[in-house]
């Protein structure tokens, strides 16, 4: 998760994570990010063994600082805690997931709704890729659209 924006990356489904495979998972989001990743400065990460030195040294090549979080403090990374169980609340608990393919199906709806609809407080009511440009019309009726497997409702006015 982006601080700043609260935009959410997610990278990869796994049943069985490894180093190795954590360590590919940040070449594909630096990948992804391109050339928004020089303006990163650090990644807040836990202690976990998957996150080993290959993984860590993937983000120091490309200038981020890599902070570890003391031993049991959850409220140091508490956006990343606040986004999962968000997460498992308005989604994960409501469905039975039946394959690997099918969770990567309902994340990536997920991180779509997360990041293009869902308003935060800490941006002024405003989704992590809100457009400051775009004029809304208020006299425009107002839409309904399903997403999320039918899960989770969003409301936009009708351009």
């Amino acid at each position: 998760m982006e601080i700043e924006t609260r935009r959410v990356h997610m990278l990869g489904v796994t049943s069985n994570p490894s180093g190795a495979w954590t360590t590919q998972q940040a070449r594909n989001l630096l990948m992804e990010l391109g050339e928004r990743a020089s303006t990163f400065n650090f990644l807040i990460r836990d202690r976990d063994g998957k996150f080993a030195r290959p993984f860590d040294e993937v983000f120091a090549a490309s200038g981020v600082r890599i902070i570890k979080t003391p031993v049991r403090s959850l409220r140091a990374n508490a956006f990343a805690e606040r986004f999962v169980g968000t997460l498992r609340r308005d989604c994960l608990d409501h469905l039975l997931i039946y394959g690997e393919r099918h969770l990567r199906t309902v994340l990536a709806e997920y991180e779509r709704h997360f990041n293009d609809h869902c308003p935060h407080q800490g941006r002024s009511v405003r989704p992590p890729l809100h457009d400051p440009r775009e004029v809304i019309d208020m006299t425009a009726r107002i839409h309904r659209r399903k997403t999320v497997i039918g899960l989770i409702n969003e409301y936009r006015r009708a351009a």
